[in-house]
């Protein structure tokens, strides 16, 4: 059968071959097929809930869930009892009780909502390949993957840090100090200065995208701010309680609007009778997708 064959047929082939190899490699590097969602034909509006602040697919053409709301919804209960217990709400000043909440629905929930593996099969000349890729990484989301991930090693990070007698992070520090609670208090202020520049950076690339996003993300800047300076600020050598109220009246904020975008992220017309407003910015897609068709329309 192989004398049967022409030399004409043997470069086509393995062209075939070369090129269809090349199409899963190419698929591979850039995280599946669904990396590259063709979203040119509908302008719609980029809500918090899809934690994309840009164009995105409509919720009813979408064929695999969005995690999104799942992490805003442990990423808002937890910043809900952390911003109570630091504005002292019924007398309560010890943190005992986001630890299981830091640990596993805004640590562990979110953090695979972050990271959350789907099965993608991609067919190539050798037959299917099963390949495993995040869903928001896979979806071409990196802002999504990346904040919902970092913000759940926040929340584990957190817990870990005020475990009492887990990892005894507090009582070395407090050692290490001779006794005083200063070193501990300085390097607590400091990573929380650290996800403050972090949550700036964030918010840097939420301004293309609608008042409630960027909210989310202004207002938790603004908590973590000011927790970072009550604990580096302390005039009687504690930290200062006004500063760290007010850090958790902003974390309930956050709290409120990351609830308000886990709606808006759950709701569309299959299981609610109105779809949540999100209010865009005037120099957003939407926004000039919706001047431009209104310019048209005689």
């Amino acid at each position: 059968m192989s004398s049967a064959c022409s030399d004409s047929e043997v470069p086509q082939r393995v062209d075939t071959q070369t090129i269809a190899s090349h199409h899963v490699d190419k698929q591979d590097a850039e995280y599946g097929p669904l990396a590259h969602v063709n979203t040119t034909g509908t302008y719609l509006p980029a809500f918090a809930g899809e934690l994309q602040p840009g164009l995105y697919k409509s919720v009813r053409e979408r064929k695999i869930a969005n995690p999104a709301p799942l992490g805003l919804a442990g990423f808002a209960l937890t910043t809900f009892v952390l911003g109570c217990i630091n504005m002292q709400t019924r007398g309560i000043t010890q943190p005992n009780m986001v630890v299981p909440l830091a640990f596993a629905y805004g640590g562990l929930v979110q953090l695979l909502a972050g990271m959350w593996w789907v099965y993608v099969y991609s067919s190539s000349w050798a037959g299917l390949q099963l390949i495993l890729h995040p869903r928001e990484m896979a979806a071409g989301n990196t802002f999504g993957a990346t904040a919902l991930s970092s913000y759940g090693g926040f929340w584990i990070s957190l817990a870990m840090t005020l475990t009492p007698g887990g990892f005894n992070i507090e009582g070395q520090l407090q050692a290490a100090d001779n006794g005083s609670m200063g070193m501990f208090y300085d390097s607590f202020g400091l990573y929380l200065m650290g996800w403050f520049i972090f949550t700036f950076l964030l918010v840097t690339c939420t301004v293309k995208s609608t008042v409630i996003f960027f909210s989310l993300f202004a207002t938790v800047d603004i908590a973590l701010l000011l927790l970072a300076v009550g604990y580096l600020h302390r005039p009687d050598d504690t930290p200062y309680t006004p500063l760290l109220k007010a850090g958790g009246l902003f974390a309930l904020l956050g709290a409120f609007l990351a609830w308000y975008s886990c709606l808006a992220g759950i709701a569309d017309t299959s299981n609610s009778f109105f779809i949540i407003p999100v209010w865009h910015f005037p120099w957003s897609e939407k926004k000039r997708e919706s001047r431009r068709r209104m310019s048209e329309d005689p």
